[in-house]
């Protein structure tokens, strides 16, 4: 069995069942298209197996791969069908490759409305959000639009685009076309609020502010001739500690050497006087030892 997808959103399709799929803005059709330039009943598929015919059942334009459609023509799976502005593929579910039931992307909405329970609705990495049934997510709120919004993942990162919707998206309270979502922010579509709850890697992308290392002050440079005069001032201080020790030296040693130095000049002049008086006995002996020896003695 073939669908109906609007192009380049996958999960907005209807499946091309028998006898007819129809195709306008009346809410009564099977594929509603909310454009001005798209009549009540704009189109419709008549559906044998999975032989389809395209019939318009407007005045306005109706195209098959960029060719006008007058009364009907045949589609075939990969035809894109354009009524407006908007462009729908014809595909084959049997030729898709289909992501696997455990596939996640770590993100999710959490209901913050008490009608809807605080309920977690994950988020593919395509969704859409809605009244319409065949959204991926689909709430009964009156002044939602059938089609209200569509978020999606790239590369990690969550992003949404409000799809022309009556009464806005509102990122953090702010009204938003299209932005980039974050963890922790809150969504609104209508009355409905949400909180978003994201993967731990989306904590990557803050940005971290760390503290300075300290660095211990360098004492400041002082100028080489206050060096200098520092070196001379220890040098005089240490010149006088040692005079000082020369002149007052300290302990019994220091009063030894006091008392040698007031004796001494009594002791001197002793000393002296018995060097005189011995030499002046030698004196005399020699003398008359001369005398003796001459005969001057008459002896």
């Amino acid at each position: 069995m073939l669908k109906l997808r609007f192009k380049n959103n996958k999960h907005n399709e209807v499946w091309l069942v028998e006898p007819k799929v129809t195709i306008g803005r009346a809410n009564t059709s099977d594929v509603v298209i909310e454009e001005s330039g798209v009549n009540e009943q704009h189109a419709e598929i008549l559906v044998k197996h999975e032989h389809l015919t395209l019939v318009n059942l407007s005045d306005k334009p109706l195209l098959i791969n960029n060719r006008p459609v007058e009364k009907s023509s045949e589609l075939k799976v990969n035809d894109v069908l354009r009524i407006g502005q908007i462009e729908l593929e014809v595909v084959d579910p049997k030729m898709e490759i289909r992501p696997t039931a455990n596939e996640s992307t770590g993100w999710a909405l959490k209901a913050n409305h008490t009608a809807l329970a605080n309920r977690v609705y994950p988020i593919k990495s395509e969704t859409v959000i809605g009244r319409s049934r065949e959204c991926d997510i689909s709430l009964a709120a009156a002044h939602l639009s059938r089609r209200h919004v569509k978020l999606f993942v790239q590369d990690g990162l969550l992003y949404l685009r409000d799809l022309g919707s009556a009464n806005g998206t509102y990122l953090n309270g702010e009204r938003v076309t299209e932005a980039r979502v974050r963890r922790g922010d809150e969504l609104r579509f209508d009355t409905l609020s949400f909180g978003v709850i994201g993967p731990p890697s989306e904590d990557l992308d803050k940005t971290t502010v760390r503290p300075m290392p300290s660095v211990a002050k360098k004492p400041a440079a002082r100028p080489a001739s206050s060096d200098k005069r520092l070196e001379q001032t220890q040098v005089i201080a240490t010149a006088r500690r040692g005079k000082a020790a020369e002149i007052a030296p300290q302990g019994a040693a220091a009063r030894q050497v006091q008392d040698d130095a007031v004796e001494a000049p009594a002791v001197q002049p002793r000393v002296s006087a018995l060097r005189w008086g011995a030499l002046a006995v030698v004196g005399v002996g020699l003398a008359l030892g001369v005398a003796w020896q001459q005969g001057w003695l008459g002896i």
